[in-house]
């Protein structure tokens, strides 16, 4: 596998006990350290242009394995934590070691739930077989934390808007797209490329499988060259809002604040900054 867009192995030891991956070296750290970590300060802050850039060339690397390589590969746990940005801030997927090969002549798999928590496709959660459409629901869910420099659930935020992408959706239904972008960004947004990054994000994370774009798709959704229609509300966030989010909301603090961790009928809990809540996740770290 190679692309500029995926992380590059320059060695390996594998004498018995003696396991190491040797990667080259991403200056700049993981994604996660630029959305999450410096909210309450301009320090560090990725500018719309670069955090586009850095959605566009996310999604370039995922289309690859999905689509290039002579087998198949689902990643299994897209999220913030395993995009790594070099010195000139090029996204690079990395961290294969839940990943699932698929052949050609298949076009899903079944296999045990791996991943993380909050980026989990519905299918993992009802045990059907995976594709690699799963791997476009969690790139959906990192595109919404790219455009709004927050976790998609975050205990800080209120009742109202706590659950970012069933308050962004309604946002950007009501023609508020501006208030869905970082507030970091102080409007310095594309508002053009805002709403695409939005309405692809929210095709990604349809719960029919079928209703999702491929990766490629949403390369030339992002860059502009097919056009985006507007997206149907996700069902399971119509299904999270119908059930109130203030009941919701009070249900998920009183377990937060009994056990430090929680879960949503339908929906799953994701990792966090230290800014939002501590979750355990299912990839093996």
């Amino acid at each position: 596998m190679h692309h500029m867009n995926l992380v590059r192995l320059c060695g390996y030891c594998s004498e018995g006990s003696q396991r190491l991956l040797v990667y080259e070296f991403m200056k700049n750290g993981s994604l996660d350290k630029w959305l999450f970590h410096s909210r309450k300060t301009r320090e560090r802050l990725l500018e719309w242009p670069t955090r586009f850039q850095i959605a566009v060339g996310t999604a370039q690397g995922i289309a690859y394995f999905h689509e290039q390589c002579r087998n198949r590969i689902i990643h299994c746990d897209i999220k913030p934590e395993n995009i790594l940005l070099d010195e000139n801030f090029c996204p690079k997927v990395s961290d294969f070691g839940l990943a699932k090969l698929m052949g050609r002549e298949h076009s899903q798999v079944v296999t045990m739930v791996r991943g993380t928590r909050g980026y989990l496709a519905p299918e993992w959660i009802s045990n059907r077989p995976v594709t690699v459409k799963a791997d476009v629901y969690s790139y959906g869910m990192l595109l919404l934390e790219i455009v709004g420099g927050r976790r998609n659930l975050d205990m800080n935020y209120d009742a109202d808007n706590f659950f970012f992408p069933g308050w962004a959706f309604k946002e950007m239904r009501n023609g508020e797209v501006m208030k869905i972008a970082d507030r970091r960004l102080e409007g310095a947004v594309d508002v053009e490329e805002l709403l695409r990054a939005l309405k692809v994000g929210f095709w990604c994370i349809q719960d029919d499988v079928n209703m999702r774009p491929s990766m490629s798709e949403v390369v030339m959704m992002l860059e502009g060259s097919v056009e985006v229609n507007e997206p149907p509300m996700p069902q399971s966030v119509l299904e999270l809002i119908e059930e109130g989010l203030d009941h919701v909301y009070r249900a998920m603090k009183r377990e937060f604040n009994q056990f430090s961790s929680f879960t949503i009928t339908n929906m799953t809990s994701q990792p966090s900054s230290r800014a939002t809540c501590s979750y355990s996740t299912m990839s093996p770290r």
